[in-house]
């Protein structure tokens, strides 16, 4: 008799995560008392509602993946990502510690996050073509940008939203920035120098003995999705084998798209970093293209820059206008998934201010943190927050909610402020890198095909690294200053 072969089942997908994830709260809300439950209009509107929330991420992904695909039309990143890859020939993984640090800079400069989705499918092509894996893609990502938002310094989203949170309390709070930038740099260095471990250790194993952690569905689908790198790295293997020629040196008009690609991502963190709050004023008179400086741009200003930089493209490119439009229509329709991952991730945010428990459960942690010991503070704070993280990922939206709470509790009991804030900015931090809640998270494992189950197996041990990282340097940081 043949053995019968038990079906492998498959995990859940983002949507199905997400949805019961809106269920479980509609649920929880009916029995909680002091929380308007939530009705059946709530929760069937909440999905809409989290389009409206998020419309301005949502419309900027479509126009980014229409820029992508209409530059992808001109084979100008397949043969600049060969370029790249032949460049560091022998030497791919010098990479990996050279772009998480640039991500991390976005991270704790302004909190880079969903602009990191402009990213995702050329780094995980790139990866893929060194001879990684779509993870290592992912991870150079959400690692690199993610432990610079854990050790945030001057980022605007979480940083200055605290401060004009405590200082808009009327409690008189002053709170000393040198002592933020401090205990910041700390943490994001420290963390930065683990991920950077972490991920070029999975990276070399991946390499060098082809262990990967994704699924063979995962990986089949990430090398049909990024089937150009898969015959980029088998083109270089060929070449160091000698049996194969390299390919023709890049053409005039690829290299004028590549560099117009290049400006385009440029323009586009230049103008989201808040030159002015370091008193850099050079960009003050860049408002004649969207009305709004250089610097103060968000994601409005960037759909406008997307759409002139395609229509750029495709002049430089000599794209003819019905391939130029089909190109950008077929960009943008591979983003719809990741669109709708968004949208879903937002309603969950959406329903928890409405029904209120967002706000009830700001108030029974903030009467957990009465009277303790400094590492005590420091601790039970930090759990607090990973909690509310998980509830609001939004990090501005946070700090508006619970730092007048936690702040002035933070002065009341004799501690620094400016540490209460750095507990926020921590916990938030490591709690984005995970959460299905979060819109960054699930829409670039989309991007790169990697399910948030194999996400979370994967960045699991890193967590507990980078929480043991950040209570040691916070409950430091209580006692020495």
């Amino acid at each position: 008799m043949e053995k019968k072969v038990k079906k492998r089942r498959s995990m859940p997908t983002a949507y199905s995560i997400l949805l019961l994830l809106i269920v479980a709260i509609a649920l929880l809300s009916h029995g909680i008392p002091g929380v308007k439950g939530a009705s059946l209009a709530d929760v069937v509107m909440a999905i809409p509602s989290g389009f409206l929330d998020a419309i301005d991420v949502c419309l900027f992904i479509l126009i980014l993946g229409g820029f992508l695909g209409l530059t992808g039309g001109t084979g100008a990143l397949e043969a600049g990502i060969a370029h790249v890859v032949r460049r560091f020939q022998g030497r791919e993984m010098i990479l990996i510690p050279i772009l998480m640090f640039l991500f991390s800079i976005g991270g704790t400069t302004y909190g880079m996050a969903e602009e990191t989705m402009a990213f995702y499918a050329l780094i995980t092509a790139t990866m893929i073509a060194a001879g990684f894996d779509a993870m290592v893609g992912a991870a150079v990502i959400l690692v690199g940008a993610g432990v610079g938002v854990l050790g945030s310094t001057v980022n605007p989203f979480a940083v200055s939203a605290a401060i004009d949170a405590i200082q808009g309390s009327g409690r008189g709070i002053v709170i000393d920035q040198g002592i933020i930038l401090l205990i910041g740099t700390v943490l994001w260095l420290i963390c930065l120098a683990a991920g950077i471990w972490f991920v070029m250790r999975y990276a070399a194993r991946v390499r060098k003995q082809g262990r990967s952690i994704l699924s063979p569905a995962e990986l089949q689908a990430s090398r049909e999705t990024y089937a150009g790198a898969e015959e980029v790295r088998t083109e270089e293997k060929s070449e160091k084998d000698g049996t194969i020629t390299a390919k023709e040196q890049l053409t005039r008009a690829q290299k004028a798209s590549l560099i117009l690609f290049a400006i385009s991502f440029l323009i586009m963190v230049v103008s989201l970093i808040p030159w002015k709050s370091f008193g850099v004023t050079i960009f003050e008179r860049t408002a004649w293209l969207t009305g709004i400086d250089l610097g103060e741009w968000y994601f409005q200003e960037l759909q406008a820059w997307f759409l002139l930089a395609s229509i750029l493209m495709a002049v430089i490119a000599r794209i003819p206008e019905r391939e130029a439009i089909d190109s950008f229509v077929r960009g943008a329709a591979d983003m719809i998934g990741v669109v709708f991952v968004i949208a879903v991730s937002r309603a969950i945010s959406v329903l928890m201010q409405s029904t209120g428990l967002d706000q009830y459960v700001l108030a029974y942690a903030s009467q957990t943190l009465g009277d303790v010991s400094p590492v005590l503070f420091v601790v039970t704070g930090y759990v607090i927050y990973l909690g509310l993280s998980f509830l609001i990922p939004s990090t501005s939206g946070l700090a508006a909610v619970s730092m007048p709470t936690f702040g002035g509790l933070a002065a009341e009991l004799g501690f620094r402020p400016e540490v209460m804030i750095m507990i926020f900015c921590a916990a938030s931090g490591l709690v984005n890198l995970v959460t299905p809640t979060s819109a960054v998270v699930m829409g670039g494992l989309s991007i790169c095909r990697i399910e948030w189950t194999t996400w979370l197996k994967f960045i699991a041990g890193f967590l507990a690294i980078l929480l043991v990282i950040s209570l040691v340097v916070l409950s430091a940081a209580i006692f020495i200053l």
